[in-house]
């Protein structure tokens, strides 16, 4: 690629027309100022993908352990409201229909930072920009001598909702889906891309904010029309601190009168409280011997942040104590919080405030936080775009997010970001993540 953009002087101005046109811009940034994507091998994504379908599956079973397990339950901090939510009868077995993980992926490691399983973003994003990237030139060059596979996200997504629609007992050929979110999140752009993406596909589709829904005691309106399926972007943590704004939906999903995907209940494996309970020996009776050789590999050791005993790796240890020891190889952050609000990375943190971070953990009135071993990151170096016409080199590190629908793994959301915080809220951006492989005439004759 780096020999060819010298030649190629529009590329810079082709690509950036080509994102505004499709919606590819959060706020008025460009999703991707990056002139390349990301390549995977086929062995790496056979790689991720047993190990994320692995997690999601024990999500789901924690989900219903926890459901029915009181000391197990406790073990994940939901608030009070969250619980009530999360114990709703929802008519259909899945919590997660939709969920992504956080991981970076080295040539001898896969870590897993954390697990959402609420609502994640992106995939419309992602798939327009495989999209986008597959007409420039120069891809035409190079799958001359590779072959290509891009992520098909939004039949995937689509499938996916049609299915926990089906398991719920919906009966309709083709359901009256909505987005449900509210109308000023940035994202609005990607649920016109799925909205369209959807109604290509023959599924009615509206977007629309929970104050624009209405209960009528049977049926879920929106738009002058019944709902049967809500694809919900708009989070629990907001649906509990606008009650009113979001009663509607919660008295429609409580009557069982409308099929919602993710359910509440997918609050139980999102929190990051979850891969304390994947990591700690007094859970490990839930898990089969060959599961927990794999969280030991790919699950950063995690503890909610406490004044207690724990092990680490078998040896016991006093959980404060051990945090302020190790803090070039701890990370702080809050259970329940989104776009890296409240990580604090201890390599990159003095002494005191490193106690005044554990502090804080210990003090905190809403919700507790977790304790997380650091992991190795990845970093590349990707030509990127300054402004216009202008590109240079800049190593970046590079978070790799596989999605799972129903539990398999369907894409990937791949963010490069020039500090530890890789997310768009932070300054990085995204770049469409292909799978390459050699043509096989190519292979056979030595290339």
């Amino acid at each position: 690629m780096k020999a060819t953009l010298p030649r190629v002087p529009g590329l810079p101005k082709d690509l950036f027309k080509r994102m505004r046109r499709a919606k590819l811009t959060f706020g008025d940034r460009v999703h991707c100022p990056f002139l390349r994507p990301f390549f995977l091998s086929p062995e790496d994504e056979e790689r991720v993908r047993t190990v994320a379908e692995t997690i999601a599956d024990l999500g789901e079973r924690i989900t219903s352990t926890a459901l029915d397990d009181k000391h197990l339950f406790a073990q994940l901090h939901l608030r009070e409201e969250e619980e009530r939510l999360a114990r709703i009868p929802t008519g259909y077995g899945r919590a997660s229909t939709a969920s992504r993980l956080d991981a970076f992926l080295l040539p001898d490691s896969l870590k897993f930072a954390e697990y959402n399983g609420e609502s994640p973003a992106g995939a419309g994003y992602a798939e327009t920009l495989g999209e986008i990237f597959r007409e420039l030139p120069v891809m035409g060059k190079f799958e001359q001598m590779y072959e290509v596979h891009t992520y098909p996200l939004g039949a995937k997504l689509l499938d996916a909702l049609l299915m926990s629609y089906v398991d719920w007992g919906g009966s309709s050929t083709k359901p009256q889906l909505a987005i449900v979110d509210w109308e000023d999140v940035p994202t609005v752009s990607e649920f016109e891309i799925l909205q369209e993406r959807f109604e290509k596909m023959g599924i009615p589709t509206l977007i629309a904010d929970p104050r624009e829904l209405d209960w009528d005691g049977k049926s879920l309106v929106a738009q002058d029309k019944k709902i049967d399926l809500v694809y919900r972007r708009v989070l629990i943590n907001d649906i509990v601190a606008k009650p009113a704004e979001c009663s509607a939906l919660v008295k429609a999903y409580s009557a069982n009168a409308v099929c919602v995907a993710n359910s509440f209940r997918c609050k139980i494996p999102h929190v990051k409280a979850f891969f304390a309970v994947l990591t700690d020996e007094q859970n490990g009776a839930l898990v089969s011997h060959g599961e927990r050789e794999l969280i030991r590999k790919h699950i950063p050791w995690t503890r909610v942040v406490a004044d207690v005993k724990t092990a680490h790796y078998g040896q016991p240890i006093e959980l404060l104590a051990f945090i302020r020891k190790e803090r070039e190889n701890m990370v702080l952050k809050p259970s329940d919080e989104y776009g890296g609000a409240g990580v604090t990375l201890g390599w990159e943190t003095g002494e005191a405030a490193w106690d005044a971070a554990i502090e804080l953990a210990l003090s905190a009135k809403n919700g507790v936080w977790i304790a997380q071993e650091r992991i190795p990151i990845r970093r590349e170096v990707f030509p990127y775009i300054t402004d216009v016409g202008k590109v240079d080199y800049r190593d970046m590190l590079v978070d790799f997010a596989p999605y799972l629908f129903r539990g398999k793994l369907c894409g990937f959301l791949t963010r490069l970001s020039a500090t530890g915080l890789a997310n768009v809220t932070s300054g990085g951006g995204q770049v469409p993540a292909f799978r390459v492989s050699q043509h096989d005439h190519l292979a056979t004759r030595g290339h």
